[in-house]
């Protein structure tokens, strides 16, 4: 089972002592805030308790540098739902790498993984195309190696859902059907 207290826990053991984060349940929409006067701590908020969406706030969280998690919401561009064209490009280029460290997340957790295009209410994507990029990020990341704080948070994830470790390749499969999943360590909650 997939309890977002585990995780949240499984966080807070790996990186609030190093790094001054924690993880924390939020309402509505998800945000990074760096910690300030009224905060000791920096927050990492995700929306409505879904562990889908810790984990995909703990995939931005990995990829920010030291600078950027200094920021609100790392400093980056966000333009919500309803995007035209070209923002929904712009929004999907910024969004590979996060959601190939998601996928890597989710295959450590041996929970379903589902890209995400993000834009309900605007224009539709080639939802295909935007997975294969995301795909072909999470291939290039096993092969030229991961950050230490990203490969330190598979590792924990992996041994507390009992996964395979170290990750390989062929734990990933490529599939069009729009669902893309890892071939082992894959359960619904």
């Amino acid at each position: 089972m997939h309890h977002i207290t585990d995780l949240m826990s499984l966080f807070d053991e790996t990186f609030f002592a190093s790094h001054q984060t924690r993880l924390i349940k939020g309402q509505d929409e998800p945000i990074y805030l760096p910690a300030d006067q009224s905060c000791s701590f920096h927050q990492i908020v995700f929306a409505h308790g879904y562990f889908a969406s810790a984990l995909h706030e703990i995939a931005h969280w990995l990829v920010a540098g030291e600078q950027r998690r200094l920021q609100e919401d790392y400093g980056y561009w966000y333009c919500p739902d309803g995007r035209d064209e070209q923002q929904q490009v712009a929004f999907q280029t910024v969004e590979v790498k996060p959601q190939a460290i998601e996928w890597l997340l989710c295959a450590a957790a041996g929970f379903k993984f589902n890209v995400s295009c993000d834009n309900l209410n605007g224009v539709q994507p080639c939802r295909v195309s935007f997975q294969r990029e995301v795909y072909q990020r999470v291939m290039y990341l096993l092969q030229q190696g991961l950050n230490a704080r990203t490969e330190a948070f598979l590792r924990v994830l992996a041994h507390f859902y009992g996964t395979p470790w170290p990750m390989k390749v062929s734990q990933f499969t490529w599939h069009d059907d729009l669902t893309i999943q890892p071939q082992e360590a894959c359960h619904e909650i």
